[in-house]
């Protein structure tokens, strides 16, 4: 996988997509008990198949008309759940038709949104190729990331480092284990590479993957050793 900007930062959005957008689902419809709260039971013929198609109802009358899900559970769905699932499936689906059509492929066949996750990873290589592809790329996968960790609840674990960042000199380094990537937080900091979002994105903090860092900082140490010498 190639590790320069922002194609790295886009394979970090969307490995962060693909382990939690199926979440979402069992975060659709609240109320239930746990596995752990159940004996354990051999489930119905067909009961995952038919739950799939109760959910997906349920999310289609409740977008129409602001329904209640129907049929197997009286439990009310999560909105914020149920319209972050409709932005990032309606998001996928229109990214990968955007990098086909840039890199001239025919249109993607019907998929799942994992499965489109993938296939537009798979094409990270070629779309390294068009500064301006990519970035959207980076970009849209970073905002349905966000979107989804948001609507999950989730809190980043963030590890302040030592250190000072080596764009703007700060001690604002943080290493996010989740998504296995060091940020600088310095809202003014600013790196040399005209394609990353930091240089026109004000939300936007520069990003290394823990590879690309582990090689700078190990470079950066031979460099200081040999100085000394």
């Amino acid at each position: 996988m190639p590790e320069d900007q922002p194609i790295a930062q886009a394979a970090l959005w969307i490995g962060q997509l693909l382990q939690q957008f199926p979440e979402l689902a069992s975060e659709l419809v609240p109320g239930r008990a746990s596995a752990a709260a159940r004996p354990a039971a051999a489930p119905p013929p067909g009961l995952d198949a038919r739950l799939r198609q109760e959910r997906e109802e349920a999310l289609l009358l409740q977008q129409r008309h602001g329904l209640t899900a129907p049929g197997h559970s009286a439990a009310p769905l999560r909105l914020h759940v149920s319209d972050t699932i409709r932005d990032i499936t309606d998001g996928v689906v229109e990214l990968e038709e955007a990098v086909r059509d840039r890199l001239g492929l025919p249109r993607p066949r019907r998929a799942t949104v994992p499965e489109r996750l993938r296939r537009i990873a798979g094409l990270l290589d070629d779309i390294a190729a068009d500064p301006v592809l990519a970035a959207h790329v980076r970009d849209e996968a970073r905002r349905m990331a966000r979107r989804c960790a948001r609507a999950l609840g989730d809190t980043e674990t963030v590890v302040r480092m030592s250190g000072r960042c080596p764009w703007c000199d700060s001690v604002s380094l943080r290493a996010f284990p989740d998504r296995g990537a060091v940020l600088c937080i310095n809202p003014a900091c600013r790196c040399e590479d005209p394609h990353c979002g930091c240089r026109d994105d004000p939300a936007y903090r520069h990003t290394w993957s823990e590879g690309e860092w582990e090689r700078r900082t190990s470079a950066a140490a031979r460099n200081d050793r040999k100085a000394a010498r």
